[in-house]
């Protein structure tokens, strides 16, 4: 149930209660009320009764300095830390030699190391490792040009995948039709 209280003469703050949920943000709007009622001498306590927060959070908003926003910190280990990394390399060099389609995603790899593995790790920091291992090698390309066509019109063009049929690998060719 939401229930309101007025901050000054023009603005009214509506609250809601999230069951089970602790830790909700403060406005903007109160953190600057906040310091102006500390700034006019009032007490951390009547601050907090009036603008119905709790006492921590006045103090949290009154002694704080810089209001920019932190990042957020990197906690737990990284695949080399896990031993995991010569694995995943060994991968990802062998996908150099495979069509751009058909390389590993970091989810692939992330779900190989799961499963193959026992990797406990999560999929963003396997997502971080190999989005920092493909910058260190990434091919210099030679740039693209930018193709529009008039609606109602189509682009098709002819495309190339290896495929494994019958238990032989081969390169399958295809019709692409874009529109």
């Amino acid at each position: 149930m939401p229930s309101g209280f007025l901050i000054d003469s023009r603005v009214l703050i509506t609250v809601f209660e999230v069951p089970g949920r602790k830790g909700l943000t403060t406005s903007m709007l109160m953190q600057q009320r906040i310091r102006q009622l500390e700034g006019q001498g009032m007490s951390h306590a009547r601050i907090a009764r009036e603008l119905h927060v709790s006492r921590t959070t006045v103090v949290k908003y009154a002694s704080r300095e810089d209001f920019s926003p932190r990042p957020a910190g990197r906690a737990g280990r990284t695949l080399i830390d896990s031993g995991y990394a010569e694995i995943v390399e060994g991968w990802l060099t062998a996908d150099l030699r495979l069509p751009r389609k058909q390389r590993h995603t970091a989810m692939r790899v992330w779900q190989r190391l799961r499963d193959e593995h026992g990797f406990e790790g999560s999929y963003p920091s396997v997502q971080r490792w190999v989005k920092r291992w493909r910058e260190r090698h990434r091919a210099e390309s030679e740039g693209y040009a930018r193709l529009a066509w008039a609606p109602g019109t189509a682009q098709v063009d002819f495309g190339q995948a290896r495929a494994s049929i019958a238990g032989v690998e081969r390169v399958v060719h295809f019709l692409v039709v874009s529109y």
